[in-house]
């Protein structure tokens, strides 16, 4: 599926869920013809992400709604920084308010931590990528808000990159058996990386001539021991309990990658408000 159709079924998801057969509170006390006016507000420090979904949320009930906006995703944004003005019809600004809020803050809190951690690595050569770890439907707009926060996405899904895990492995019998396996499926030439836990299996995987290594759980001396063996060879990523106060010290010990689901699993929303003009 395309990202733009994904996005349209994820708003018109969303606006059956809140909408069903109708805002029976807004239908009931706002006038049809009423223009309203209102002013989208940062009331929290940081990146914004998903503007173009914003407008396209209301744009689905009403395309005449009007958005003004006076920062680009992307920006950092501080308290009381006014994102944009929005006008048009009364009942299509009070009925898509949530919606529109609800992914845009999610998207702008996922920018927002992608960027701290892409901060403090910055020096390095590490690039910070995100995982599986997303919510359930959302992927699309949780990836890319990774990408505006100055992250990289890793795989979208379990179809466009081979990733052997210790469960694979256990169950072939081998990482060699792995991916012997998947090189006889692998039609498509799709990468393949291996996970591994130890310097045994690290040289078993650089032996295979991966296209990447996935430093699963490893101390900060086993990483750097990693990236000693491998010495450039194939691109190495560290994975497993990485937070902003280790990172750094990860990304120093010269591995390529830094993979983490604190970028979106448990992401705080960016606080934003929508209010309407008296």
């Amino acid at each position: 599926m395309k990202r733009n159709d994904a996005i349209t079924d994820i708003i018109q998801n969303a606006l059956f869920e809140d909408l069903g057969s109708g805002d029976v509170t807004t239908n009931w006390i706002i006038p049809k013809d009423l223009q309203l006016k209102g002013t989208l507000l940062a009331k929290a420090n940081g990146i914004i992400a998903g503007l173009e979904v914003f407008v396209s949320v209301f744009k689905f009930i009403d395309e005449k709604v009007e958005i003004d906006f006076q920062i680009n995703d992307g920006e950092k944004v501080e308290k009381g920084t006014m994102i944009a003005n929005v006008s048009g019809s009364g009942r299509a600004l009070l009925s898509g308010e949530r919606v529109a809020l609800n992914l845009l803050q999610r998207m702008s809190g996922i920018a927002t931590q992608t960027n701290l951690f892409v901060s403090v690595v910055k020096g390095t050569k590490t690039k910070i990528l995100d995982t599986r770890k997303t919510v359930p439907g959302l992927r699309v707009l949780d990836k890319m808000a990774v990408q505006i926060g100055g992250g990289l996405n890793h795989r979208f899904g379990l179809f466009d990159m081979v990733l052997i895990k210790d469960n694979h492995i256990s169950a072939a019998g081998s990482i060699t058996k792995a991916v012997e396996r998947v090189r006889v499926k692998n039609k498509n030439k799709l990468k393949i990386e291996v996970e591994v836990k130890n310097q045994s299996e690290l040289n078993e995987a650089i032996g295979l001539n991966v296209d990447r290594i996935l430093l699963d759980n490893m101390t900060i001396e086993e990483m750097c021991e990693a990236v000693k063996i491998t010495d450039g060879r194939i691109p190495l990523e560290a994975s497993g309990n990485i937070t902003l106060e280790n990172v750094r010290a990860i990304a120093e010990t010269g591995v390529d990658f830094i993979s983490s689901g604190m970028l979106t699993h448990s992401v705080k929303a960016l606080d934003i408000s929508f209010l309407i003009e008296d």
